[in-house]
C-alpha cells in the first residue's frame, strides 16, 4: 500500500505527541522543541507547497515545546498538565493545518505521496 502525505502527516503528529507525553523522560530540555517537530519537518515540511498558516502552526508547537521544556521541575501536577496540553493543541493545529491547506508539491509527487496540486488531504491521497 503506497503512503500517502495524509499518512506521513498523521505518523508525525503521533510522534510529537508520544515525545510530549514522555517528557522529561526521553528527551533532554533543550531537544525537546527540535524532535518534536523531526518528523514533520523529514517527511512533511518538505514535501507541500509553502503556507504561511502551516509555518505558523509549527511555530506555535516550537514555543509550546518551550513552554514544556521550561516548567520547573518542581512544579505542581496541574502546571505540568497545562504545558502538556498546550502543546497536544498544537501538534493538533499543525496536523489539521496540514491536511486541511496542504498541497502536495513535486518532490512529494515524485516520491509517490500524491499527485502535486492536490490537497494533501484529498480522499484519494487518504
Amino acid at each position: 500500500m503506497a503512503v500517502s502525505l495524509a499518512d506521513l502527516t498523521r505518523g508525525a503528529a503521533a510522534q510529537g505527541r508520544r515525545l510530549a507525553a514522555a517528557f522529561p523522560a526521553g528527551s533532554r530540555k533543550d531537544d525537546l522543541p527540535w524532535a518534536v517537530i523531526a518528523a514533520f519537518d523529514a517527511d512533511v515540511r518538505g514535501h507541500v507547497e509553502r503556507d504561511r498558516r502551516i509555518e505558523d502552526e509549527r511555530d506555535r508547537v516550537l514555543i509550546a515545546s518551550v513552554t514544556l521544556a521550561e516548567t520547573p521541575e518542581d512544579a505542581e501536577a496541574d502546571e505540568w498538565d497545562r504545558a502538556r496540553r498546550g502543546l497536544f493543541r498544537a501538534i493538533d493545529y499543525l496536523e489539521e493545518a496540514v491536511l486541511r491547506f496542504g498541497i502536495v508539491n513535486r518532490a512529494a509527487a515524485k516520491r509517490g505521496y500524491g499527485v502535486a496540486g492536490d490537497p494533501v488531504s484529498r480522499p484519494e491521497n487518504d
